[in-house]
């Protein structure tokens, strides 16, 4: 009786054991296809609230982040080739609207050039639009820097905001080992992302939905996002 005791007990904690694993497994399963790559939303917040920390001399203008009308992040573009993989990347977006910013519309990015603009191993890039034209265009889901709308490096640091090139429709930015530089990203093509906005919002809703703030945020990474964006720009206003 104690053999077939000691038996039935080391089966039901394996069947116990082969549940939860089973229920792992089902739940990565979920996560995996639901598209949602909180790492990536993550990195992308961090990219935005380093423009906060960074000395006067090494940052973007405030001129910039006040009057920004949309910013769009993409993170960690390796040399050659994005993390990603292949020749694409993959980035996330946010426009201002009358009360707040927008929920973040991902997109994708390719046909980006490695100029001499953007140095080293790897960068983090960020582009600001300026003007309406230039919001008009990355809302429509489907646009080439520079084409209808003048794109430029960025300027940085203080002096910086009195350029007349800060005045461009577009603004770009790499960011690497900690400082923030002017990179060109004319020819550079936007795409929104279907595939992640089917599985970020559960259905497939336009890119000037999303950035008109037509839907609500979808989760608790997409939130920060969204306030680090805010937070950015009140603190460049407090400046």
């Amino acid at each position: 009786m104690t053999k077939t005791r000691i038996a039935l007990l080391i089966l039901c904690l394996g069947a116990l054991a082969w549940a939860q694993t089973a229920a792992d497994t089902s739940q990565g399963k979920t996560d995996e296809a639901s598209g949602m790559n909180t790492s990536e939303l993550q990195r992308a917040t961090e990219i935005v609230q380093n423009l906060t920390t960074l000395p006067a001399d090494k940052g973007v203008p405030r001129e910039v982040l006040s009057g920004a009308k949309c910013v769009a992040v993409i993170p960690k573009l390796v040399k050659g080739a994005f993390v990603v993989g292949g020749e694409h990347g993959k980035g996330v977006a946010t426009c201002r609207t009358a009360s707040e910013w927008s929920a973040p519309a991902p997109f994708s990015v390719s046909g980006i050039s490695w100029g001499p603009q953007i140095g080293g191993k790897s960068t983090d890039l960020m582009m600001f639009i300026m003007n309406d034209q230039g919001m008009q265009d990355l809302m429509s889901g489907h646009f080439k820097v520079g084409a209808n709308v003048s794109a430029v490096a960025g300027p940085v640091g203080r002096q910086a905001s009195a350029e007349a090139g800060w005045k461009a429709g577009i603004l770009t930015y790499s960011s690497s080992k900690g400082a923030f530089i002017g990179a060109s990203l004319n020819g550079a093509e936007i795409h929104q992302d279907n595939k992640a906005t089917q599985d970020w919002y559960g259905s497939k809703v336009s890119f000037k939905d999303i950035l008109t703030g037509q839907v609500k945020t979808p989760n608790a990474a997409a939130r920060a996002f969204v306030n680090a964006v805010q937070n950015a720009k009140e603190s460049a206003q407090n400046r």
